[in-house]
């Protein structure tokens, strides 16, 4: 597995060491997290857009309405997608000191729009990110559900990884300071799942949904 390689883009200028140039490590971010930020500038100005995507191999795939304004200017230019998870909040002695612990990726690139069996495949790329073994049981999309929604594939050539864990990084002098300090961990967890209204009576979910919650 080829090592991430550092641009003027992706080289960290400041606490370096937090950076790695493990490409699994970027795997593993982006295949534990389920929302990712798209940036695009469109007309001169920046717009950050939160939305699902999936990963195969090097690519990484964004889908939405084909008439969404972020995925029409998508691939004439370069874009910027982000991914965090949120580990804890650093509670130091000093206010200067408090900080986060995350892992997160930057993916910089000019996407491409898929057409046919791509298309399909970024498309189960995208499920299978949000809802494992959903592409295999639900009704497939018709022609002109597919013409309304629009899939970029993103090579992950350009990619940075920054991850912050551990306590405080308090100045010695501070520790002799009658105040706590330390990380209180944040977790995303799967909840029981809530039927949809809708629902014949009779049709309980599936192992793939039951399996993600405690």
């Amino acid at each position: 597995m080829n090592p991430l390689s550092a641009t003027p883009r992706t080289r960290l200028g400041r606490v370096p060491e937090r950076s790695s140039a493990d490409r699994a490590v970027l795997y593993e971010i982006l295949d534990s997290a389920l929302v990712c930020h798209l940036g695009v500038v469109i007309d001169g100005s920046p717009r950050v857009i939160p939305t699902g995507y999936g990963r195969l191999d090097d690519t990484l795939y964004l889908h939405g309405s084909s008439g969404a304004a972020s995925l029409r200017h998508g691939p004439s230019r370069d874009v910027c997608v982000t991914v965090t998870h949120l580990d804890g909040i650093v509670v130091a002695r000093s206010l200067f000191h408090h900080s986060l612990n995350y892992r997160s990726a930057i993916v910089y690139g000019t996407p491409s729009v898929l057409t046919g069996d791509a298309k399909l495949a970024g498309l189960r790329a995208i499920t299978e990110q949000l809802a494992p073994g959903q592409w295999d049981t639900a009704r497939l999309p018709t022609r002109k559900e597919l013409a309304a929604t629009t899939v970029l594939a993103l090579p992950l050539a350009e990619a940075s990884v920054k991850i912050r864990q551990g306590p405080p990084k308090d100045d010695a002098e501070d520790h002799a300071l009658d105040v706590w300090a330390g990380v209180l961990p944040v977790r995303q967890e799967f909840r029981a799942p809530v039927p949809d209204p809708a629902l014949r009576p009779g049709i309980e979910p599936p192992p793939h949904i039951t399996s993600r919650t405690p």
